[in-house]
């Protein structure tokens, strides 16, 4: 028994996709070891439909059971055949209304001593589970494919999936439900129709859920049969089935009902396919809308960015601007500075003067006293005081061509004189250039 039970488990598994045993057999207890009912409602909360052990908190479907439109049909009970059974019934008739008056009487006094525990459903699935559970060791497993779920899950599936709901409430207590259970409900005719048209939802009205299903009902006699569907968008009963009716009757109601209210199922069908269309196109509306929204939002986004940028590359701009006459003011200022500082041009006749003429680079010449003994920063100030004088530049002399050291380095501080730097008395100095540099 482990390895059957260890088999059941891993073929359990191997369907349903759960990687722990305990879910597992968990799953098989609440199915009654039913591994297909197991396997089809785990399939079920896969795809979005909720577990039958899981009810949703909506509200249960209210079912219309007051339409004078429904059909009824009501199998009489068979009268007594000739003086025997006429005899019989006689002797017996005041027994049984003396049994069930005073089987009445006594429920009747019971509810007042203690209430109706059926009242209270607090496990309808349970309930549903049970009866099938039991119904199957007393009848087998030839019978309609038992919906496992509540009456208002049940109620759900017909409304949205538009399929006829035929509800059975068994009654363990009457004469005739043995024999419709196993006379009618389970052949093969009808099971083979009920499988193939509607959905099938049963109860004990011993249970609390399917008393509660009777209570709405409000059946007559047993065995009792509604057919239920979507009607005016309601879920309407639109046929009643009461009394022990045979299996080939039983398929002539069924088929009666549905072929008398098919037009409203084709009509709720229509109905949907065009509130669907109608939900696809407003969908499709809507996603358009929101396409161009975004499209434009887009747009928005990039006149905004680009509106961002030209203001900040025309502060960029501004400011360059204004950095760049910073800079101008700040060179002027400079200039003057570097003018004012410079030592007096010494006399023609003095013997340690020397003449220089500077070549600058717009082909202007300027000529200009300095003694010999003066460094080569003079010179190189002189020339930046100028405004004809590059920003940046440096002085060259020819034969031999050299750049002379007019600004002081690291490796030499203080730049020559004059005389150290091998100037004649009369000389021509080229300025060049380094702005670009």
């Amino acid at each position: 028994p482990n390895c059957k039970i260890s088999t059941m488990y891993s073929f359990c598994q191997d369907l349903t996709g759960l990687e722990s045993m305990d879910q597992c057999r968990r799953t098989l207890e609440q199915h009654n070891w039913n591994i297909e009912a197991a396997v089809q409602d785990r399939l079920n909360e896969q795809e979005g439909v909720p577990s039958v052990f899981n009810p949703p908190p909506s509200r249960p479907l209210q079912v219309n059971t007051a339409d004078h439109r429904v059909y009824s049909y009501i199998v009489p009970r068979p009268q007594p055949r000739g003086l025997l059974g006429w005899s019989y019934y006689l002797i017996m008739l005041p027994f049984r209304f003396t049994y069930y008056t005073l089987l009445d009487i006594f429920r009747i006094a019971l509810r007042f001593i203690r209430p109706d525990p059926r009242g209270r459903v607090t496990d309808p699935v349970g309930d549903v589970v049970a009866f099938i559970h039991s119904f199957e060791e007393q009848y087998g497993r030839s019978h309609p494919v038992l919906y496992q779920g509540t009456y208002s899950q049940a109620l759900n599936d017909a409304k949205r999936e538009l399929r006829y709901l035929l509800v059975y409430l068994h009654s363990d207590d009457h004469q005739d439900t043995d024999e419709f259970c196993r006379s009618t409900l389970c052949t093969e005719e009808v099971v083979n129709f009920i499988n193939t048209r509607m959905l099938f939802w049963a109860c004990s009205t011993t249970k609390p859920e399917g008393y509660r299903v009777s209570q709405a009902l409000r059946e007559n006699t047993y065995p009792f049969l509604a057919m239920i569907m979507l009607k005016d968008r309601k879920m309407t009963v639109v046929g009643r089935l009461e009394g022990l009716i045979q299996p080939e009757d039983l398929v002539n109601q069924l088929t009666f009902i549905m072929e008398a209210n098919q037009t409203y199922l084709m009509s709720e069908r229509l109905e949907r396919e065009e509130r669907n269309q109608t939900q696809a196109l407003r969908q499709q509306q809507d996603e358009a809308y929101l396409a161009s929204l975004r499209a434009d939002q887009e747009k928005e986004r990039r006149r905004r960015e680009e509106q961002e940028q030209r203001r900040l590359e025309e502060e960029a701009a501004r400011q360059s601007v204004l950095a760049e006459e910073k800079r101008r003011r700040t060179l002027e200022e400079e200039k003057e500075r570097k003018s004012e500082c410079l030592p007096p041009e010494p006399p023609v006749d003095d013997p340690d003067s020397v003449k220089i003429v500077f070549k600058l680079p717009n082909d202007t010449r300027v000529e200009r006293r300095f003694l010999f003994s003066q460094s080569l920063v003079v010179i190189y100030d002189f020339l930046f005081s100028l405004k004809e004088t590059p920003e940046k530049f440096q002085i060259v002399a020819n034969f031999p061509r050299r750049v002379l050291p007019c600004l002081p380095t690291h490796e030499q501080p203080n730049p020559p004189t004059l005389k150290e730097a091998g100037l004649s008395c009369s000389q021509v100095l080229f300025v060049q250039d380094l702005t670009d540099d």
